[in-house]
């Protein structure tokens, strides 16, 4: 497989992994919830730029393509966020996966601080399981003890986001 194809294969993933039946996988993924916190709810929109690197032998050559993200954050999160991608195609069409890790920094419904949100993908000849969750004990500032999960969806090529959420004190 060349990186060109990879490179497609990953652009394709991302698209189709961020539809709404992505979306629908991710809403029955149980939300982890501190016990005396109840659960909010962010919604916004963002913008997201991918930029593909160069393949590297050392790290699995053109059979992984490894791309960085930079995204913006509107609504209730107003934040901006930098991540590194890795994905992978196979030769069987709608199979692939990926994962990500993205730091994210900005203001929560008025809160300031950052925190990590880490993808997992995978896409079974069509069918797709998402999880895109803040890691534990990542959050800063005034997102110390933060824990949630984003759902991302994509329609008439605009990305908005939903993400809920706790807020606890930190132990």
């Amino acid at each position: 497989m060349n990186s060109t194809r990879v490179t497609i294969t990953t652009l394709a993933l991302i698209l189709t992994l961020n539809s709404a039946a992505w979306s629908q996988a991710s809403k029955d993924a149980p939300m982890p919830q501190a016990a005396t916190q109840s659960t909010t709810h962010a919604t916004g929109t963002f913008d997201v730029k991918l930029d593909p690197q160069p393949t590297d032998e050392k790290a699995g050559g053109e059979t992984l393509a490894r791309l960085l993200i930079a995204k913006q954050f509107h609504g209730d999160l107003e934040a901006t966020s930098k991540g590194t991608m890795l994905s992978a195609g196979t030769a069987v069409k709608g199979s692939a996966g990926y994962v990500a890790m993205e730091s994210v920094t900005g203001s929560l419904h008025g809160h300031a601080g950052t925190f990590v949100l880490q993808h997992s993908a995978t896409m079974n000849r069509g069918v797709p399981q998402l999880s895109i969750t803040v890691v534990p004990d990542s959050g800063t500032g005034q997102l110390t003890g933060l824990t949630g999960k984003m759902l991302i969806t994509i329609a008439e090529g605009k990305h908005s986001y939903t993400f809920e959420y706790t807020l606890a004190e930190a132990p």
